[in-house]
C-alpha cells in the first residue's frame, strides 16, 4: 500500500476516535448507561439458554456450586471430592419430597417461580432488622443458583437468576424442576444430591429413608456446611420436629 494512502486511512481513524472520545467527555451521563446496558447484554449472552431446554431430558452430571467448592477449597489448599449420584424422582420417597417443599418453598405447586408474597414478608422483615435475616428464594431460584451460578449476592447474579428461573418453569414440569432439586443441592461439604446424602448420614439409599430422616434432611437445606442431618444439635432437632407436624397437619387436611 502506496505510504501517502496507508497515511491518510491513520488519519482517518485517529480522527474517528477523537470524534468518540470528544463525545464521550461531552455525553458523559449517556456513556455511563451505554456502558452499563453493553455490560447488561454480556451478561444475559452468557446465559446458557441453549442447555435448559435440555434439561427435559438430560440430568446435569455436574453443576456451577459443584465447580464453585471444589474452586473453594483448592484456594484454601485443599482437596474436595464430590460425592453425587442421581437418582430418578420415582425413587425419591413422597415424605422427603413433602418435606423439601414445607420447609423450602410452601407454594411452589401454586407460583410461577417467584412468590412474591415471600419477597415483601422477607423485605419488610430485612428492613425491620436493618440485615438480610430472611431470604424469599423458591426452589426454581434454587435450582438456577445452584445449575448456573453461584453463592454472590450481586444485584446482576439476582438479575440472571430471575431469567433462568422464568425459562425453569417455562420449559419444565414443577415435577421436573423438584426431582434436579433433590439430586443436586448441597447437603454437606462435598455431598450434593439425596443420594448422596441418604448414604452419608443414614448409611441407606435415598428410597428407604422415612419420615424423621426426610424432615432432618430438610431441616438442614438452608445451612447444610453448618449443620448436618444426623447431628442432634438444638437447630436440627427443633425444626425437623416442626416440620413433622407440619407434614402431619397436611396428611390430615387431605383425608
Amino acid at each position: 500500500m502506496p505510504r501517502p494512502l496507508y497515511a491518510k486511512k491513520e488519519k482517518r481513524r485517529n480522527k474517528a476516535k477523537g470524534s468518540i472520545l470528544q463525545w464521550m467527555k461531552s455525553h458523559k451521563v449517556k456513556t455511563c448507561i451505554l456502558f452499563f446496558l453493553l455490560y447488561v447484554l454480556m451478561e444475559v449472552l452468557s446465559i446458557p439458554f441453549w442447555s435448559i431446554g435440555k434439561l427435559q431430558t438430560e440430568n446435569p452430571k455436574e453443576t456451577a456450586m459443584m465447580r464453585q467448592r471444589v474452586l473453594e477449597a483448592q484456594a484454601q489448599g485443599r482437596s474436595l471430592e464430590i460425592i453425587h449420584q442421581w437418582v430418578p424422582f420415582s425413587q425419591v420417597p413422597k415424605s422427603v419430597r413433602q418435606a423439601i417443599v414445607i420447609a423450602e418453598d410452601g407454594m411452589f405447586y401454586s407460583h410461577d417461580g417467584i412468590d412474591w408474597h415471600e419477597v415483601w414478608e422477607s423485605v419488610k422483615v430485612n428492613v425491620e432488622q436493618k440485615k438480610i435475616v430472611r431470604g424469599a428464594s423458591t426452589i426454581t431460584q434454587q435450582v438456577a443458583k445452584n445449575l448456573y451460578l453461584s453463592t454472590s449476592k450481586t444485584p446482576m447474579r439476582k438479575f440472571k437468576e430471575l431469567i433462568i428461573t422464568w425459562l425453569l418453569e417455562s420449559q419444565l414440569s414443577k415435577s421436573r424442576i423438584l426431582e434436579i432439586y433433590v439430586n443436586v443441592i448441597e447437603w454437606g461439604r462435598g455431598v450434593f444430591g439425596i443420594e448422596a446424602a441418604a448414604q452419608q448420614y443414614f448409611g441407606r439409599s435415598a428410597k428407604r429413608l422415612n419420615r424423621h430422616q426426610a424432615a432432618r434432611l430438610a431441616a438442614v437445606i438452608p445451612r447444610p456446611l453448618q449443620y448436618q442431618p444426623n447431628s442432634n444439635s438444638p437447630y436440627v432437632i427443633k425444626k425437623k420436629q416442626r416440620l413433622l407436624r407440619q407434614m402431619e397437619a397436611r396428611a390430615r387436611n387431605r383425608r
